[in-house]
Parts: C-alpha cells; structure tokens; sequence
C-alpha cells in the first residue's frame, strides 16, 4: 500500500511494517511477527526494488510484533540493523527483556521468540537514519523511539499512538511498561509538524495529523 510519494505500509502483516525510499535505497521500519519475511521480501520486489536496496532495517522497540522477522529479512538483504541503545542488547540476545506485566502476554512470550540479531547502529534521541531523524518516546517500552521524515512531513510512531477505528489512541496498558511516561512522549511527538501519522497498529492518520494529535494530547492531561 502506497501511503504517499517514497512511503509505503506492507499490507497483510500483523504490526505494521514500513518501507521508506530514499533514492534507490530503502530503509525498512519493523519486521512483524515470525514467518513475514516473504511477504516483506515479496513487497520490495513488487515496486521495483532488489533485496539489497534495503540498507537499513530500523526497530521501533524490540516486542515480537515488531522484532519477529527481522532475522531472515536481515539475512536475505544485508542491511544494517538500528535501533535504540537501551534495547540494542535485548535485540542482539546479550540482555533478557523485561518481564511483561500481563499473565496471558508473559505466557506468549515464553512460546513466541525472536532470533537474536546484533544491532549494529543504537541510536539515541535525535539521530539520523537515512532521511529519517530519531525522536526517543520511552513508555510503551524503555527504548521506544520515533522516526520523523521530516520533508515529507510523515511521523512514524511505533506503539505510541495508534489511530484504530476513527480515533487516537494510547498505547495499551497492559502491554506498557510505563503508561504515565508513554503519555509524556505522546506529549513530546505532538510538539512537532507533520501532516501523517503512521503507527505500529492500526490506520494511517491524515492530514494534519500533529493538529489532530494536539487535540488528543489536550484531553490526556
């Protein structure tokens, strides 16, 4: 699904998958669950694109909806791996992640896993990712970042924000480590300009998107 010029949403996939173009390159924002790699793999080839295009593969924060594919997507295009420093060892295996706090999601998460993969870019608040600049938005996770493309004026949120069913939502709280600290980032993001909002989960939001935020924001305090 082509969002807008040079941005795309990997249909098909549960946790929203991104493709952002940037000249011949691309730069892949989360990877899904386990066993998406051929439909990642098969999207890239339909616009176009050859696997080693993709030069970077960015994590939003490391749960398995996001994480789970990364193994075989990095393996089948080289790129390089980034992702916030305070979860860089929880991705690369060298850090056991936090214990969730929900019983049903602890049980999950001790069938479910993710292959390790070494990170190779930690990134920090403000760093740049190809076009695209790190904003740090710990909460739902202690290294939850967002990533702004800030020509094309698009916002990528991972769970932080979600906009499901006509309207904006925060992140669900069973599934957050810090519900008070993830509304402070929601605080942080809606402090920015851009025209679309795209997150882990859910339906792009568009246009004005930050003033739509700002609203939201407003009855959260």
């Amino acid at each position: 699904m082509k969002i807008t010029d040079g941005t795309h949403r990997i249909d098909g996939i549960n946790g929203n998958v991104y493709l952002v173009e940037d000249g011949e390159n691309l730069t892949l924002i989360d990877t899904g669950l386990p066993r998406n790699d051929k439909k990642i793999l098969k999207y890239i080839e339909s616009i176009g694109h050859k696997f080693n295009d993709v030069t970077t593969i960015v994590l939003t924060h490391f749960h398995i909806d996001h994480v789970g594919s990364l193994k075989k997507i990095k393996e089948a295009t080289g790129a390089k791996v980034a992702a916030h420093e305070v979860e860089a060892e929880i991705i690369s295996g060298k850090k056991a992640a936090p214990k969730p706090k929900n019983l049903l999601i602890k049980a999950l998460t001790a069938v479910i896993k993710a292959d390790p993969v070494v990170v190779e870019l930690p990134l920090k608040d403000n760093d740049k990712v190809g076009r695209l600049t790190v904003i740090y938005t710990p909460g739902h996770s202690e290294g939850s970042i967002a990533l702004f493309d800030t020509e094309r004026k698009v916002m990528f949120v991972g769970d932080t924000v979600r906009f499901n069913g006509g309207k904006i939502e925060g992140p669900p709280e069973r599934f957050t480590l810090d519900p008070q600290i993830a509304k402070e980032s929601i605080g942080h993001l809606a402090s920015f300009e851009f025209d679309i909002l795209l997150s882990g989960h859910g339906e792009p939001l568009m246009p004005k998107a930050s003033e739509r935020l700002k609203e939201f924001y407003a009855t959260q305090k």
